[in-house]
C-alpha cells in the first residue's frame, strides 16, 4: 500500500519552513545552472565563429602566399625565356649588352631570394604541392681528370654493445665537389656499414654537416662563390662560365640559390659582427649609392631606382684599444631618415657622420651624440682651390692640415695622452679658425660658393669640437669612407641590385668579407672555416666564429707548431 505524500499544511512550521528555503535553492540552482548553460553554448558559438575566422585568414594569407610565389616563378620563368631569346639572336657577338646584363642580374637576385625564402625541412608547403610533380635534375658527372681525394667516415673501433670488431658489409659514397686554391678536387666521403662480429650489429658513421643540406657543395668552394661575386664582384653568371671553362656544370640559377640559403644562415654571424660594433664607444657612420633594378611591364622597360648600402665601422686601432675592428653594412630601398634610426635604435655613444640631416631623429634621443668630420670641411674649400685658386679657400685648407699635423703626432697614443696634446696643440688652431673663418665670412658676398663653404665650417666646427676632449674620437671620418669604397668598386662592376633581396644578401656578404679584410684575415679561408662548423654551432656562441676568433685559433696552432719544432 503506497503512502501519499504529507500536505505541507500538516508539517510544523519549522519543517515548512525548510522545505520551503530547499525548495528554493533548489529553484536557483535550477536558474543559475540554465543561465551557465545558454552563457556556454553563446561562449562555444563565439569560438567556433572565431575559428572560423581564423581559418579564413589562414587561408587568404596561404592563397596570398602561393599567388606571391607563383608570381615570382613566373618571372623567372619569364625572365629565362628572355634572356634565352637574347641569347639566341645574338648573331656571333661576344659582347655583354646592357639589356643582357640587366636580365642575367634580375635573375639571378631573384634566385636568391627563392633560395632564402625556402626552407629545406618545409618542402611541402602549399605553394609546392600545388605544383605537379617534376623528375629531379639529374646531375652531370664531375669530369674524370678532376683529382678525387678519399676520406672515410668510421663511427667507432669496436662494437658499443658487445665490444665486439667490426667487418665491412660496403661503403655508402657520396661526391663533394671542393675548391682548393687554383684547382678543384672532388671529396669523395666513404661511410662503411659495419656489423659487429659478435652481435652482428649494424652501425655506420652519420654524414657531417653541410652548409647547404642535400646539395653537393663543399665549404671551400661556396666560400669561394661568395667572395668572388661580393669581393671581386664577380655575377654568378660569369662565375657559371668559368666552371664551364674547367669541364664543371654549375649554373647561375644553382649557384644564385647555394648563395640565397648561405648569406641566410651567415646572417646569424652578420648579427654578431652588428653587436660587435654597437659596444663601442664611437662608431663610423656613412651611406652609398646602388641601383635597384625594378622591372617594368613590356621588353626593355626594366628602370632603376636609387637605392642605399649603410655603413657602420668600428675601428680603435689609432688609440690602441686592442678591440678588433669591424664594419656592418644595412640595405635599404631609400635614403629615408627612418632607416638609421631603426639600425641605431640599440647603440649609445658618439657617431662620426656627415651633415646629413637623416641622423638627426638619432641624435635627438640624447643617447647618440654627433661627432662631425673635418675631412668634409676641408673638402669644400679644397675642391673650391682647385678651381678658383681663391687665396682664402687655400688658407683655410693649410689652417686644417695643422689639425692633421697633431693627429699625426697623436696616433696609437693612449686616449688621455691624445687629449693632452690635442688640448696643448690643437686646441689653439681650431679656436683661431673659428675666428677666423666668422672674419672672412663677414668680407665677402654671403651668395657666393667661398661664403657656401665657410657657413657649411662654421655648421660642422661646434659638432666636431668632442674630439678635443675625447681621446677615443677622431677628427674625421674616413673610416666609414673607406668601407663605402668595396661598394663603389663593385658598383662600377655589377651596375645595379636586382631585387630586394639581393641587396640584403649582399650587405651580409659585404659585412662579413669587408671584417675579415679589416682585421687582415684571409676571408675566402675564414668563411669556409665558418660553413664547415655553423650547422652545428650553438645559437649563443656565434661569437666563437667571428674572425678574430678564427685568427686566434690559427695562431695558436702556429706557437704550438713552433714549439713543437723546437722542441
Amino acid at each position: 500500500m503506497s503512502k501519499t505524500p504529507p500536505n505541507m499544511a500538516d508539517l510544523p512550521p519549522d519543517v515548512q519552513a525548510y522545505v520551503a528555503a530547499q525548495a528554493a535553492e533548489l529553484s536557483g540552482l535550477k536558474q543559475e545552472f540554465l543561465g551557465v548553460s545558454l552563457d556556454h553554448a553563446a561562449a562555444q558559438k563565439r569560438l567556433k565563429d572565431e575559428m572560423a575566422s581564423v581559418d579564413a585568414a589562414l587561408s587568404a594569407e596561404r592563397t596570398a602566399h602561393a599567388r606571391a610565389i607563383q608570381n615570382r616563378d613566373t618571372i623567372i620563368a619569364d625572365l629565362r625565356l628572355q634572356l634565352h631569346g637574347h641569347n639566341k639572336h645574338r648573331f656571333g657577338s661576344k659582347s655583354e649588352s646592357s639589356a643582357q646584363l640587366a636580365l642575367e642580374l634580375i635573375l639571378e637576385d631573384l634566385e636568391i631570394q627563392q633560395a632564402a625564402e625556402t626552407n629545406d625541412e618545409d618542402a611541402s608547403s602549399d605553394a609546392e604541392a600545388a605544383k605537379p610533380p617534376r623528375t629531379p635534375r639529374k646531375r652531370k658527372p664531375f669530369p674524370k681528370g678532376l683529382k678525387r681525394v678519399v676520406k672515410t667516415i668510421t663511427p667507432s673501433d669496436a662494437c658499443t654493445d658487445c665490444g665486439g670488431s667490426f667487418k665491412v658489409l660496403g661503403t655508402d659514397v657520396m661526391e663533394e665537389l671542393e675548391y682548393v686554391p687554383g684547382h678543384y678536387i672532388v671529396n669523395q666521403i666513404g661511410r662503411p656499414r659495419l656489423a659487429c662480429t659478435c652481435c652482428e650489429r649494424v652501425v655506420q658513421a652519420e654524414m657531417p654537416s653541410r652548409p647547404i643540406p642535400k646539395s653537393f657543395v663543399g665549404a671551400a668552394l661556396m666560400a669561394h662563390i661568395l667572395c668572388c661575386k661580393y669581393g671581386y664582384h664577380l655575377p654568378l653568371y660569369r662565375q657559371s662560365q668559368m666552371f664551364a671553362n674547367e669541364g664543371i656544370d654549375l649554373s647561375g640559377s644553382l649557384m644564385a640559390g647555394w648563395v640565397g640559403k648561405c648569406t641566410k644562415l651567415l646572417e646569424r654571424v652578420s648579427d654578431a659582427i652588428r653587436d660587435h660594433v654597437f659596444e663601442a664607444q664611437a662608431i663610423f657612420i656613412d651611406d652609398t649609392t646602388v641601383k635597384l633594378l625594378q622591372k617594368g611591364k613590356g621588353r626593355g622597360r626594366n628602370k632603376t631606382k636609387t637605392a642605399r648600402l649603410w655603413v657602420y665601422a668600428r675601428k680603435e686601432n689609432t688609440w690602441a684599444s686592442g678591440v678588433p675592428p669591424a664594419v656592418w653594412y644595412q640595405f635599404s630601398t631609400s635614403r629615408g631618415a627612418e632607416h638609421p634610426s631603426q639600425h641605431l635604435v640599440t647603440y649609445e655613444g658618439f657617431a662620426h657622420a656627415d651633415a646629413y640631416a637623416g641622423y638627426n631623429d638619432a641624435y635627438r634621443t640624447g643617447r647618440i651624440k654627433e661627432m662631425a668630420c673635418m675631412a668634409h670641411v676641408r673638402r669644400e674649400f679644397f675642391d673650391l682651390y682647385e678651381s678658383t685658386k681663391l687665396p682664402v679657400a687655400g688658407e683655410a685648407v693649410l689652417r686644417i692640415k695643422k689639425l692633421y699635423d697633431v693627429e699625426t703626432q697623436a696616433r696609437f697614443l693612449p686616449p688621455a695622452e691624445r687629449v693632452a696634446l690635442r688640448q696643448e696643440y690643437a686646441k689653439p688652431i681650431f679656436d683661431d679658425l673659428e675666428v677666423w673663418l666668422k672674419e672672412q665670412l663677414g668680407k665677402i658676398s654671403s651668395k657666393t660658393p667661398l661664403a657656401k663653404a665657410i657657413k657649411y665650417a662654421l655648421a660642422r666646427l661646434p659638432k666636431a669640437r668632442p674630439y678635443l676632449d675625447h681621446g677615443f674620437l677622431e677628427l674625421d671620418n674616413n673610416t666609414a669612407e673607406n668601407a663605402v669604397r668595396p661598394v663603389a668598386v663593385g658598383r662600377k662592376n655589377y651596375l645595379f641590385m636586382g631585387s630586394e633581396a639581393g641587396g640584403k644578401s649582399a650587405a651580409i656578404a659585404y659585412t662579413l668579407i669587408e671584417t675579415a679584410k679589416m682585421n687582415k684575415v684571409n676571408p675566402e679561408a675564414w668563411l669556409a672555416w665558418v660553413l664547415e662548423r655553423i650547422q652545428d654551432h650553438p645559437a649563443n656562441r656565434i661569437a666563437e666564429l667571428l674572425p678574430w676568433a678564427y685568427q686566434d685559433m690559427i695562431d695558436a696552432a702556429e706557437r704550438d707548431a713552433e714549439a713543437e719544432n723546437a722542441a
